[in-house]
């Protein structure tokens, strides 16, 4: 009898250390926090060289963590830039190739995401983790297969119409796939900020998720136009202190949720864009704090970065700024100053404070450096290379991207792009010339040397020829087609 109360004892510790070991193990798996400005250049944060515009909340994540030099958006638009995050695909491959401004739905509601395609917030639910994504999507509208909530996220909070997303102060919102009204912004009124929506709602998630992993995708609306944000000390303090030249829009219609004209004038739109910035690193501040104060930070993968590059739209100038920074073009080229953007990375327990990386990486690396260090496998083709090994300091052995591709349709011909190594080619027109840049000399593109490498030329046009398949929307279209 003894002899078998000690066998029982023992099996039930080793039944007990095994559920400990299990726990242990689930507990290690890394928070995820990926923050998405929206339009913001590779020259407007002080981390990169700016000036004027004070962003010391995303310095200091910049300072405790990793910032990388050579980083790449999806495309120099919305909606395929986000793709790629969620997909692992470059726009040679992805589904979602252009904002699709004129598609089936209106302005706006773009070409949602299907059935079949596999999200990373997918791949993720599989090891336990609880998905959010706050702010805008871009992907799918209501009732459409890429509502967020069918795309493997748990919970959604925001805009599902980019177009929608223009306007700062929303009268109406979607929460879980439901749109809900705000009373306080109805009649074009300017009550309720979406990034300070954003934010609360972020901290309400944390707080609710901590005891599990989590993955939380926040895409603040900031600073795409429209150029408004609430009265305050942050937007009183660029008054006077930049150059400014009012913007008016002539149209000013009554109902502007989801309109293309829905950029609001503004008579101090470069104060307006810079308070905006500052704003954005203020919830940047708040979120991290949140994390501190739930015990978090050491253990939650922090990410920090931009959909595209700075726009002009809405009275912006971003000359005025330098937004981007010593790059060649903005929001909607394919020279580095449209795709280029900032990427910064903290995680205290794995990646070393104040360290910069020149690592050429793009936004399809998210899905499997978001998938291994989740301990996740997935059966899918994607574009991606995981940034685990650069992150944590073994850089040797880090898997490099033979090349980068961009192709973007919604300019008046197909515009095409890749990086291979220090060579950037651009093709403006699939029946025109390729230029030809080494970035390690000209990093602003001032100089096409296409006639002085035929041999890379060759290389390059291979590939613009060559990476892409095939799509029953956004087909390749040259001057003499």
């Amino acid at each position: 009898m003894t002899r078998h109360l000690l066998f029982l004892s023992a099996f039930c510790l080793f039944l007990i250390s095994c559920q400990d070991k299990n726990e242990n193990t689930e507990s290690t798996k890394p928070n995820i926090i990926y923050i998405l400005a929206d339009d913001l250049g590779y020259g407007d944060l002080g981390c990169y060289g700016q000036q004027i515009i004070r962003t010391p909340n995303i310095d200091k994540l910049a300072a405790d963590g990793m910032l990388f030099t050579d980083h790449y958006a999806g495309s120099s638009v919305c909606a395929p830039s986000r793709a790629t995050l969620m997909l692992g695909q470059h726009t040679g491959h992805n589904r979602v190739r252009g904002n699709y401004e004129t598609g089936p739905m209106g302005f706006g509601a773009c070409l949602e995401l299907r059935d079949e395609d596999v999200t990373i917030a997918e791949v993720l639910k599989q090891q336990g983790y609880t998905n959010g994504i706050i702010g805008k999507w871009g992907m799918g509208m209501d009732g459409t297969t890429g509502e967020p909530n069918k795309q493997g996220f748990d919970y959604s909070y925001g805009y599902l119409n980019q177009g929608h997303a223009h306007n700062q102060f929303p009268a109406y919102l979607f929460r879980n796939g439901k749109r809900f009204e705000l009373p306080e912004n109805q009649n074009r009124a300017m009550k309720s900020f979406s990034n300070d929506l954003f934010t609360k709602e972020a901290l309400t998630f944390l707080e609710e998720k901590k005891e599990n992993p989590f993955f939380l995708y926040m895409a603040y609306t900031t600073p795409h136009a429209e150029m408004h944000l609430p009265s305050s000390d942050i937007f009183d303090s660029y008054k006077g202190k930049v150059d400014e030249k009012a913007y008016k829009n002539m149209s000013e219609p009554d109902k502007i949720d989801g309109n293309k004209v829905a950029y609001r004038s503004q008579e101090f739109p470069a104060a307006a864009y810079a308070a905006q910035i500052t704003h954005l690193d203020s919830c940047v501040g708040v979120l991290v704090q949140k994390l501190k104060d739930l015990g978090l930070e050491e253990n939650t993968l922090i990410m920090f970065s931009s959909d595209n590059g700075p726009h002009s739209e809405g009275g912006a100038n971003p000359r005025y700024f330098q937004s981007s920074g010593p790059l060649r073009g903005q929001k909607r080229d394919l020279y580095e100053g449209g795709v280029r953007v900032p990427f910064i990375a903290k995680w205290p327990s794995k990646i070393k404070p104040n360290s910069v990386s020149n690592h050429i990486s793009a936004f399809w690396d998210m899905f499997p450096t978001f998938s291994e260090a989740a301990g996740a496998t997935f059966d899918q083709k994607i574009d991606g290379k995981s940034l685990l090994p650069t992150l944590t300091g073994n850089t040797a052995a880090q898997e490099k991207q033979d090349y980068l591709y961009w192709e973007f349709h919604e300019n008046r011909t197909t515009n095409q792009a890749v990086r291979k190594g220090n060579w950037k080619a651009v093709r403006m027109d699939p029946d025109g010339e390729v230029e030809l840049y080494d970035l390690t000399k000209d990093i602003g593109e001032t100089k096409n040397v296409a006639g002085n490498h035929p041999e890379v030329v060759m290389e390059m046009t291979d590939l613009l020829n060559n990476t892409r398949t095939e799509h029953e929307i956004w087909k390749m279209r040259g001057s003499k087609k």
